[in-house]
């Protein structure tokens, strides 16, 4: 028997790894790089694993570096079950509808830039050397239906006639459909048969609406091993979910591998407590300025907390009264799931909300945005608003036109809430902009490069660390010193290396046996 690490190791997306054992291979998550555009591309279609040899999946939570390559896998041979809890089976039936979506729309608009590229060319002047505005207009009358939709069907048409390389999305929608048929979710504390002599137990790990520490229990010769998979650890004390789980039935405490994510590995958040202070103070000093607050946030979790503590502010205080506007369809389908799931909620959310009759995500202050028209009405809104929209990172999606227009103006501030991956666009506005607010503000402002244009940094940049839903060092360490669990071993992945290479420092001082595998290392049960 053996363990072996494919995904989110020495770094933080992509995550999965594969238990050997009773000739079975059972797969722990199925997650999505997320980073550089080609670098993503590359390592997520690139499967480690031969997909035909997995016997069953066992899914930690729905977020899209732990779920979002499933309908690479179900598409590509695998013919066994995955295993979730019943929250994340329904989370991914929108998460993983949506990036297909994704996946398609970027494919379709790089064959759009491919056919409008070898048009252009084709009608170039040859005395001007350059296409006329007549050529333009007839190109985007050819390729486009009206101002946002493709004509996919004649530039598909046109690649194949023109013999262009074409770019295929890494998924599509039917994919995505498809491999939703392979879920069966199971509540908490349920033992399932997840492969031969097998059992999985889901825990709450607290991190999101689902989201499981994972108990394998294995028979093998004779032999029986414990692997607790704890996916994303959430905070203590976190509103709307219940704390990460410490107290394990007494069959699941022995374990002999822990594989322990390590996010945070050498910080420490803001009190969960100064969140919500913080949260008002930044708004009101932005409103003062006759500003708006721009907060790019996750479409699953960042924005429901996000929502609940805004309502919890404006019931309040009355002076905090201009419109909220969440600026994300899926967001709207996450909020929807988030209220089908109050058996998950804890108790200061059942006391607040519940018990009053009050949906915690909703208040008369809320817009949730769905067209593409709406949207476009809040970024020429010059009025103070709040603005919250995908993508978290910054990568894709809405957040990047209120960027496009709230970016160079020093009213506004751009509140960073979340986790920001190496290269991406919400690292840059973050350390660049967190720099020029520490230096004063002085000199020009960063510049930064997105939607194929350069913007100015002028709208302040202010981070909240509370919000975070991933527990920081000194949670990590506390969910296993006070867990009734007895740990031989830990395994540490789901960090960037200097943050799980510290975090097993601090654990081996604590007497913990840890190590931090590297990309295809395995570990052997003898």
């Amino acid at each position: 028997m053996h363990i072996t690490f494919y995904g989110a190791v020495r770094e933080v997306t992509g995550s999965m790894h594969l238990i050997s054992a009773n000739s079975d291979n059972i797969l722990l998550d199925c997650g999505m790089f997320q980073g550089r555009r080609e670098e993503s591309l590359r390592k997520n279609r690139t499967m480690p694993v031969d997909p035909g040899i997995v016997t069953n999946l066992i899914l930690s939570h729905a977020h899209i570096d732990h779920s979002g390559r499933i309908p690479l896998l179900t598409k590509s041979g695998f013919n066994g079950r995955i295993f979730c809890t019943r929250p994340t089976a329904d989370a991914c039936g929108y998460l993983l509808r949506d990036s297909a979506y994704i996946q398609e729309s970027d494919a379709n608009y790089l064959n759009y830039k491919t056919v409008r590229g070898s048009l252009s060319a084709e009608k170039k002047s040859p005395k001007a050397k350059k296409i006329s505005q007549r050529g333009l207009r007839e190109i985007k009358a050819l390729l486009k239906k009206g101002r946002h939709e493709l004509n996919v069907s004649a530039i598909n048409e046109l690649l194949h006639r023109q013999r262009l390389e074409s770019v295929e999305p890494l998924y599509t929608i039917a994919d995505a459909e498809k491999a939703l048929q392979y879920f069966d979710s199971y509540p908490y504390r349920h033992a399932v048969s997840v492969g031969n002599g097998a059992t999985c137990k889901f825990y709450d790990a607290g991190h999101i609406l689902g989201s499981a520490f994972s108990v394998i229990k294995i028979q093998e010769n004779g032999r029986s091993r414990t692997i607790v998979f704890t996916g994303d650890i959430g905070r203590f004390r976190k509103p709307i979910l219940n704390d990460p789980t410490t107290f394990f039935d007494d069959s699941d405490r022995d374990v002999d591998l822990l594989v322990m994510e390590s996010t945070y590995g050498d910080r420490n958040h803001e009190p969960i407590g100064d969140m919500k202070g913080r949260l008002k103070e930044v708004l009101l000093q932005t409103f003062k300025r006759g500003g708006s607050v721009i907060i790019p946030a996750f479409a699953f979790g960042r924005t429901q907390t996000l929502l609940y503590f805004l309502h919890e502010l404006y019931d309040e205080d009355a002076a905090l009264n201009v419109p909220i506007y969440v600026d994300s369809p899926l967001a709207v389908n996450m909020t929807r799931v988030f209220g089908e799931h109050p058996e998950v909620y804890d108790e200061e959310t059942h006391s607040t909300f519940l018990e009053k009759g009050e949906n915690p995500f909703l208040f008369e202050h809320i817009h949730f945005i769905q067209s593409v028209e709406e949207s476009m009405a809040v970024n020429r809104d010059k009025n103070p608003h709040i603005v919250i929209a995908a993508s978290g990172m910054c990568e894709a999606g809405r957040v990047l036109h209120h960027l496009r227009h709230k970016i160079h103006e020093p009213r506004n501030t751009i509140l960073i809430v979340g986790y920001m991956a190496e290269h991406t666009l919400g690292r840059r506005i973050e350390e660049q902009g967190l720099a020029y607010e520490n230096a004063g503000r002085i000199g020009e402002a960063p510049l930064l490069r997105f939607l194929n244009k350069t913007y100015p940094l002028k709208a302040r940049v202010v981070k909240i660390g509370g919000f975070s839903a991933h527990a920081d060092k000194n949670e990590m360490l506390r969910w296993l010193k006070t867990s009734n669990l007895n740990v031989r071993k830990i395994a540490l992945v789901h960090g960037e290396e200097a943050q799980s290479v510290a975090f097993a420092e601090v654990l081996s001082k604590e007497d913990f046996s840890v190590i931090v595998p590297r990309k295809g290392q395995s570990c052997r049960f003898e």
